[in-house]
């Protein structure tokens, strides 16, 4: 059979994109719930953001309660809590983004303060750095955070950028700003770095996701507004597998899409809810590249929802 050089090209694709999906699961299985509405250890009032800590186990930032809550990753069950509303400088007034440093430091980024507050791996507060406020340094709205190369990034809802810092706290640069067009962010909701030090963007009011270098270059948009599948409303929470494939939780379509490193649509689950599998105001995401498993933050039903690939 005879191949024009445009159809053999075609298939050459199509076989690129294939290879770059298969071992992909495009089915998930609930697990687990973790935590319910309430004011007691392992209970929440807007769960917002995860990270693991250098125990393997989950932390979870519980905003209105003003607590970090910790959980055994595998079983669910209630470990400790730190923080809490007060005037000491430990304690905090609605933490939100959540990262750990790989000296096991923990970082809470307080959204209603600007403070940054770091706290050993044991849960002690150590230092507080930056504050509220727009000029270079401060913060307005803080969201959810990440760790790279030893620098602390933080999407600004409040600011419509990006801020940096060093882990000790000195401020190093920021970038973007408000707008509609391409590296420019509306209410940027997570930050999150893949494997290969890529920053993937949540632009939240702008229905998209957008890649940046790790200096802060754009380098491509993808999504738009909408509910079909590849189409995005109000995304938030953001994380990688091992294979840096982008799970995306969106508070405006109550589900979780997978997209992989290029911004094409694997697949995705979920809807408005609150049984298994359903979901109401969806914030943070994170995989666990150990297992496989999704956590999920179900920040109106006050529980983290958990899966896993059906084999």
């Amino acid at each position: 059979m005879y191949l024009t050089r445009a159809c053999f090209s075609f298939i050459v694709c199509c076989l690129i994109v294939c290879a770059g999906t298969i071992g992909f699961s495009k089915e998930f299985e609930h697990v687990m719930n973790i935590g319910s509405e309430g004011t007691g250890e392992g209970q929440f009032k807007y769960v917002e953001d995860f990270d693991f800590d250098s125990k393997g186990n989950l932390l979870a930032t519980d905003a209105a309660h003003a607590y970090v809550q910790v959980f055994d990753k595998k079983t669910g069950k209630f470990v400790t809590r730190f923080g809490g509303k007060g005037d000491e400088d430990y304690h905090l007034e609605k933490p939100e983004g959540i990262s750990v440093a790989p000296d096991g430091r923990i970082f809470v980024a307080d959204y209603t303060t600007g403070f940054v507050k770091i706290y050993d791996a044991s849960y002690k507060w150590l230092k507080s750095f930056s504050d509220y406020g727009s000029e270079p340094g401060e913060n307005i709205k803080s969201e959810f955070t990440d760790i790279y190369n030893g620098l602390y990034y933080m999407p600004e809802a409040g600011n419509h950028r990006i801020s940096v810092w060093d882990l000790e706290g000195n401020f190093k640069f920021l970038f973007s700003e408000q707008g509609t067009e391409e590296g420019k962010l509306n209410n940027p909701e997570a930050a999150k770095f893949n494997s290969q030090g890529i920053l993937y963007v949540a632009d939240l009011k702008n229905d998209r996701i957008q890649i940046f270098t790790k200096d802060g270059k754009f380098v491509k948009s993808f999504g738009r507004t909408g509910s079909g599948p590849g189409e995005l409303k109000a995304p938030a929470g953001i994380s990688f597998d091992k294979d840096d494939n982008l799970y995306v939780g969106e508070i405006g379509n109550d589900r979780i899409q997978v997209f992989n490193k290029d911004g094409a649509f694997l697949t995705m689950w979920g809807k408005k809810g609150a049984g298994n599998g359903e979901f109401g105001n969806i914030h943070g995401v994170i995989v666990d590249r150990d297992t496989d498993w999704i956590y999920v933050a179900d920040t109106a039903n006050n529980r983290i929802q958990v899966f896993k690939p059906k084999i």
